[in-house]
């Protein structure tokens, strides 16, 4: 946590598989379909992607096309309505909180470093878990809003890749930040462009091109996610069951 005599540094956190598990847009999912304000067939396509989101990473690909569903999903939404879904959100959310990552934030904050959620999700979502818990603020993905209802079309620009990188540049511009002194943290090699921005980078449960390239530059590592490992052991262990049963089966039928 030592940082640059008499500059004034902070600390990003990307969201999905960074501070919680998993992907925020799924929960916001959830929470729209049990309100009625998405099909539960969409539901299910996020089921999938969440899976394959929190065992692989996210792609360019992905997260495009998880953007423009959850921009068309919104399409004719009041603001309200939306806003009301914030307390099943939270209930969704909240639980899969990395404590230790948390704490590492709050860390930076006791020692003087501003901290923010810096995430492709929404603007919404960024500020409803900023405010929760007790961040200094967000940067998300906006939506356009006329008279009180969303488009489905966005309202500037999107915080991914290059658009993290520059929404901190921003943010440092405004706050008077020294970028060399911050730290920043993500899970995803879309992000090594916010990681390169910052004089500290630190790759949180990193994907594979990710770790390869943290361990290249001589990046922190900090590994928090076991779910891939608990779903190979499963997956072992249930091997190993059929063997077990296809074998007692074998000597009861020889006998």
């Amino acid at each position: 946590m030592a940082g640059v005599a008499g500059a004034r540094g902070a600390a990003f956190f990307d969201l999905d598989r960074t501070l919680v598990a998993g992907s925020s847009a799924y929960a916001f999912a959830r929470a729209a379909a049990r309100a009625g304000v998405l099909s539960r067939r969409r539901l299910a396509q996020g089921a999938w992607a969440n899976l394959r989101f929190r065992l692989r990473g996210s792609t360019d690909e992905d997260t495009d096309a998880l953007r423009t569903q959850v921009l068309g999903s919104l399409a004719g939404v009041r603001v309200t309505d939306a806003r009301r879904l914030a307390p099943d959100v939270l209930v969704r959310l909240l639980p899969r909180v990395h404590p230790g990552v948390l704490a590492l934030a709050y860390e930076h904050q006791d020692a003087g470093r501003p901290i923010y959620i810096c995430t492709a999700a929404s603007q919404e979502v960024a500020d409803l878990l900023a405010g929760v818990l007790c961040f200094d603020g967000g940067l998300g993905s906006r939506s356009e809003i006329a008279d009180g209802h969303y488009t489905g079309r966005p309202d500037g620009p999107f915080i991914y890749r290059e658009g993290k990188a520059q929404a901190i540049r921003e943010l440092a511009a405004r706050e008077g930040f020294d970028l060399g002194a911050s730290y920043a943290y993500s899970d995803s090699e879309s992000d090594v462009p916010l990681l390169r921005a910052v004089g500290h980078p630190v790759a949180v449960n990193p994907d594979a091109s990710l770790a390869r390239i943290a361990r290249a530059q001589g990046w922190e590592v900090l590994p928090t996610d076991r779910l891939g490992r608990r779903l190979a052991l499963g997956a072992a262990a249930a091997t190993a069951a059929a063997a077990a049963g296809a074998a007692t089966t074998f000597t009861r039928r020889a006998r």
